[in-house]
C-alpha cells in the first residue's frame, strides 16, 4: 500500500528537502513538525525557493508547484502525527533524542505506521528498540540536497520486517532514487566510506603535506570528485563530521576511525564550516 500521509520531525534542511522531494513525486499530504517557530518559517521558504527554482528550469508547471504546496502542512505539535502511514525522522544526530522522539511517536501513531530515520550513521536497530514496532522501523538516508540528489540509502534494522523493506524500496523508487542497501553497521556504506576520506585529508592538511586548496584539487581533477573531501566536510559541518567519526570509532573500536585533532581543534574553536564563515576555508557570512 503507499504512503498517503508522510510525517517529518525536524524541518531543518533536510527535513525541508524531504518533505519538497515527496509533494513533487507523490500524491502524499506531508507534514513538518518543529519545535521552533522559526524553524517553520525557514522550512517554508526553503519549500517556496525549491519550488520557485524547479519552476524556473522547467522541472515543474507552475499549477503543479501550486497543487504540492497545498500538500505540505506545518506544526509545532506532535499529536499531529496521528494520521501518519510514515514517519521520517530529521532531527539532530543524537542517539537519545531521536530515541525519545521515537517513544512519543510509538503512542501517538497507529500500529501500523512505519517509521524510518534519516540518520547517516546512526544505529537503526537501536533507534527501533526504543519502540514496540521495530519489525516497522527502518533508515532511510537521504543525501543533500535531498530532491536534487539521486541516492537512497536504505538500512533495515536487526528486526525490521521484509514487508516493511519492500514498501519503503518501493516508495523510495516512487521518488525517483536510485537504491542502495546497506547491513545496519556503523556509517552504513557511503558515510563510513566518506567521512574516512575527509578525515585523512584533515590529517594530510594537519601533516602539512599540502594546502587544504591543492588537496582537494587532487580529488577534484584526479578522481573526478565534484567537491574535494575538505570543502564537503566545510559544507557538512565539522562538528557533525566529528561526531561521525566519533560513531564510527565507538562502533569499531578500530583506530583508523580516529578523528583528526585538527577537526577537534577547529570545533573546540567553533569554527565549524560554512555555517560559522570558517572551518578548512574561510567563507562571506553573507
Amino acid at each position: 500500500m503507499p504512503f498517503s500521509n508522510v510525517y517529518i520531525p525536524g524541518a531543518g534542511f533536510m527535513g525541508s528537502a524531504i518533505a519538497f522531494l515527496i509533494a513533487s513525486k507523490t500524491d502524499a499530504t506531508v507534514t513538518l513538525l518543529d519545535v521552533y517557530p522559526d524553524a517553520l518559517e525557514r522550512a517554508k521558504k526553503a519549500v517556496d525557493k525549491y519550488g520557485k527554482s524547479s519552476v524556473e528550469k522547467g522541472f515543474l508547471p507552475q499549477e503543479k508547484l501550486d497543487e504540492l504546496k497545498s500538500r505540505i502542512h506545518y506544526t509545532d505539535n506532535n499529536k499531529d502525527a496521528v494520521h501518519a502511514d510514515l514517519v521520517i525522522e530529521a532531527i539532530a544526530e543524537d542517539v537519545k533524542v531521536k530515541q525519545e522522539l521515537f517513544r512519543h511517536l510509538d503512542h501517538t501513531c497507529k500500529p501500523e505506521t512505519v517509521f524510518a530515520s534519516n540518520t547517516s550513521s546512526l544505529s537503526i536497530t537501536t533507534l527501533a528498540a526504543a519502540t514496540k514496532r521495530p519489525d516497522k522501523f527502518v533508515g532511510l538516508h537521504f543525501f543533500s540536497p535531498a530532491h536534487v540528489m539521486k541516492l537512497l540509502e536504505i538500512i533495515p534494522g536487526f528486526d525490521t520486517s521484509k514487508d516493511t523493506l519492500d514498501r519503503v524500496t518501493a516508495f523510495g523508487q516512487q521518488l525517483g532514487k536510485t537504491i542502495i542497501t546497506s547491513k545496519d553497521m556503523p556509517g552504513f556504506i557511503t558515510t563510513r566510506l566518506g567521512l574516512v576520506l575527509v578525515n585523512e585529508a584533515a590529517f594530510c592538511l594537519m601533516e602539512g603535506l599540502s594546502s587544504a586548496e591543492e588537496i582537494d584539487t587532487g580529488m577534484t581533477l584526479g578522481y573526478n570528485h565534484p567537491m574535494g573531501p575538505l570543502a564537503l566536510a566545510d559544507f557538512i559541518g565539522l562538528d557533525i563530521c566529528l561526531h561521525i567519526m566519533e560513531t564510527l570509532y565507538a562502533g569499531y573500536g578500530d583506530p583508523k576511525y580516529r578523528a583528526c585533532p585538527l577537526i577537534r581543534q577547529l570545533v573546540a574553536a567553533g569554527h565549524l564550516g560554512k555555517k560559522t564563515g570558517r572551518g578548512f576555508y574561510q567563507y562571506n557570512k553573507n
